[in-house]
């Protein structure tokens, strides 16, 4: 699959999207606002092109993906079921596009590795949406962390909790194995609170302990086969131990992913329900820090984007993202852009928690 990278226009990019749902939109609106040109959209069938157009500010809807690929366009966003990123993903750098795919990238490591293979060997960007990355408070917390502030890093805990498939009646195309893949909930959000670990004390997740629990055995007269929640202790390279919960079935919780970072000198914890802000803990007494570009590390004024005072949430965090994952397919490469590599080694994260699970919580080396 060895191509020439297709040079890029300084001017706008000209994307094509994948999917008209609600990521669609998220990801359409990132790229009006990054000033791209939004060419084509596709829907989940030829019938729903024209809907899929409007809903993320494409110019024209195309019936096929093929159509699209075909048209003059740079880059491709992925919003589609999980079980069909593999296939729509490699069409898309077999036809010399470069990709943002929705998480999961794969529904298996094997896939997952498959595409970051595929992305090196063409040499085409290709990024997944880890947008916790991009809070400000976020990267102030990777900055302090680096700096040594922390101290020596002891444990590290949190969570990531949801409601929107609680009640008996709830149900989703994601319950599916067959279109989610074998993971749900640990794929959906664990995926992210794991990533953004990583990202923030740089260093990775060696070996988990797991178990996941369904408790809704139907939804929708069918029979459910991934999980509705999961809970996980594990152990990072560096010896730092850890814990984890992850649940979509926690009533009152709507999006909650918390972390904590304890370490020696300092404690830092982050509320992505609260990302504005940043609380600092210390022996001698605590703080906490709010968003303001006066007083934040570079690299955290980077993706800032409002002045203090005013909210910056999830999309304004999306915005960053595709702002970043386009000025890589003009030749930068911005620091800490989730890529191809991150969403494999999610995949390989996610596939040691399920064989844990699977092996009565038996400890599981995370494959490297």
């Amino acid at each position: 699959m060895s191509h020439s990278v297709p040079s890029v226009s300084t001017d706008k990019l000209r994307i094509g999207i994948v999917g008209g749902g609600f990521m669609g939109r998220v990801h359409g609106r990132s790229a009006l606002v990054a000033g791209a040109k939004v060419v084509g959209a596709v829907g989940s069938s030829p019938e729903r092109a024209a809907a899929a157009a409007e809903a993320t500010g494409a110019e024209q809807g195309f019936a096929t993906i093929g159509e699209l690929l075909a048209a003059d366009i740079d880059l491709v966003h992925v919003c589609t079921p999980n079980n069909t990123h593999l296939a729509v993903t490699l069409q898309a750098l077999e036809a010399g596009k470069h990709v943002i795919c929705e998480k999961p990238l794969a529904t298996s490591p094997k896939d997952a590795t498959g595409l970051l293979a595929a992305a090196q060997e063409t040499g085409l960007v290709g990024t997944v949406p880890f947008v916790y990355r991009y809070h400000p408070m976020v990267r102030e917390l990777r900055t302090r962390i680096a700096e040594g502030e922390a101290g020596q890093l002891t444990s590290l805990h949190g969570s990531y909790l949801q409601d929107w498939l609680a009640n008996p009646d709830d149900d989703n195309w994601r319950v599916d194995d067959t279109a989610g893949g074998p993971s749900r909930t640990f794929a959906d959000i664990g995926s992210h609170w794991c990533d953004l670990t990583e990202f923030v004390t740089g260093d990775r997740i060696a070996a988990i302990s797991a178990q996941t629990r369904t408790i809704r055995a139907t939804r929708g007269g069918a029979e459910v086969r991934t999980e509705d929640l999961a809970t996980a202790q594990f152990r990072t390279e560096a010896g730092v131990v850890g814990t984890i919960v992850v649940s979509q079935v926690a009533a009152g919780r709507k999006n909650r992913l918390y972390l904590e970072v304890s370490g020696t000198e300092s404690s830092f914890g982050f509320d992505q329900e609260d990302p504005d802000r940043l609380w600092v803990g210390r022996r001698a007494g605590n703080q906490v820090l709010t968003r303001d570009p006066e007083t934040l590390s570079p690299p955290a004024a980077r993706v800032n984007r409002l002045p203090a005072g005013h909210a910056q949430g999830y999309q304004d965090a999306f915005d960053s993202f595709v702002a970043d994952s386009y000025a890589a397919v003009q030749g930068d490469r911005p620091d800490g852009l989730p890529d191809f590599a991150a969403g494999a080694r999610s995949a390989r994260l996610v596939d040691a928690v399920l064989r844990s699970a699977a092996a009565d919580s038996s400890w599981i080396t995370v494959e490297t």
